[in-house]
């Protein structure tokens, strides 16, 4: 069976395209790791406390899924592994080609000029390559917008291999036809992300049901009143490809028992199918959260396991890179 690792960062709270984008399809699994990539979280100036509190909330979400339940479900800084495996990638990683990625030139003119830019910013992709790396992973489910970086791990292993010896499995990214196709309530040209300032851009998997009925009432839309998908309706499209998330009818029964009520009716439609949709989840969710010792336990019982996978992978990366165990196992730093 194919080994599957997929990380989600701890920025933000989760909203709708990242559920039907990534979550839902997300499914327990012994050859499944499900990774808080908190240490993607600091590339960037952040709050030391809200990093604690959005981890352990996004470790409630995956349990809140059972992905605890048969898969590895860890935090990233947790297993020491992932930091180690990254120095040693930065040796086959050229300046160059972090440079040219997509993510690090929009982050980077967003932040200003060169001085204030972090290392940390450049660096993320080798750190994306010793998560997927380490695990001998075969494929990486992402959004289109980290494909490139999969895209790398998959270069950056090669290029260890060829010139080390034979070391990782040679990763692939498995795009989600569905991530690429949620986007922003208030601009429907681009997709929903948790970062956006708009707060009525995105659903969040925590809003109440009076909540989700405001913004998709107050979602943008299209001249004219007839529901159905067109380049010309990016709005009325979104919500097609939201209520069809929801339900699992596709678009094209939507736009039949839709078309010509009005965008009213249509709008009253789509909330009520993103509330009942959410609705077990949240109920599950406030569950899980109430016990946060419980989250740890599985955290720390997911690092362990994980550092079982990590630790042999890591190892021989270091003695084909010229570092003996025999020292590290003299000095006590293996089990």
């Amino acid at each position: 069976m194919a080994r599957v690792f997929s990380g989600v960062q701890p920025t933000g709270e989760a909203h709708i395209g990242n559920y039907l984008g990534a979550f839902r399809h997300w499914r327990p699994d012994p050859e499944h790791m499900y990774c808080i990539v908190d240490l993607h979280a600091i590339t960037v100036e952040h709050d030391p406390e809200a990093l604690e509190r959005d981890t352990r909330f996004m470790a409630g979400l995956l349990v809140a899924l059972g992905l605890h339940e048969g898969s590895i479900l860890f935090a990233q800084s947790d297993v020491p592994a992932h930091v180690e495996m990254m120095w040693l990638l930065t040796s086959v990683a050229t300046v160059g080609e972090l440079e040219r990625m997509t993510q690090f030139k929009a982050k980077a003119r967003a932040l200003g000029r060169r001085a204030g830019i972090p290392a940390g910013l450049l660096m993320y992709p080798v750190l994306m390559a010793a998560d997927i790396l380490l695990y001998r992973t075969d494929e990486v489910p992402v959004g289109e917008d980290q494909k490139q970086h999969v895209e790398l791990a998959r270069d950056l292993a090669e290029r260890f291999n060829r010139r080390y010896g034979e070391t990782f499995v040679l990763p692939k990214p498995a795009i989600s036809p569905v991530a690429a196709r949620i986007k922003s309530l208030s601009d429907p040209t681009r997709k929903m992300s948790k970062s956006d300032a708009d707060p009525d851009s995105k659903i969040l998997v925590t809003d109440p049901p009076d909540v989700i009925r405001r913004k998709v009432m107050a979602a943008v839309t299209d001249s004219g009143r007839e529901v159905y998908p067109s380049p010309e309706k990016p709005g009325i499209t979104n919500l097609l490809e939201i209520m069809s998330g929801f339900t699992g009818r596709p678009v094209e029964a939507l736009v039949a028992e839709y078309r010509d009520g009005g965008y009213g009716r249509f709008k009253r439609a789509v909330a009520e199918a993103v509330v009942e949709g959410l609705r077990p989840l949240q109920a599950e969710l406030a569950r899980v959260l109430a016990d946060p010792g419980a989250i740890e336990r599985i955290l720390a019982e997911g690092a362990r396991r994980a550092s079982e996978r990590a630790e042999p992978v890591l190892r021989l990366a270091r003695e084909r890179m010229g570092f003996p165990a025999v020292r590290r196992l003299a000095a006590g730093a293996l089990p």
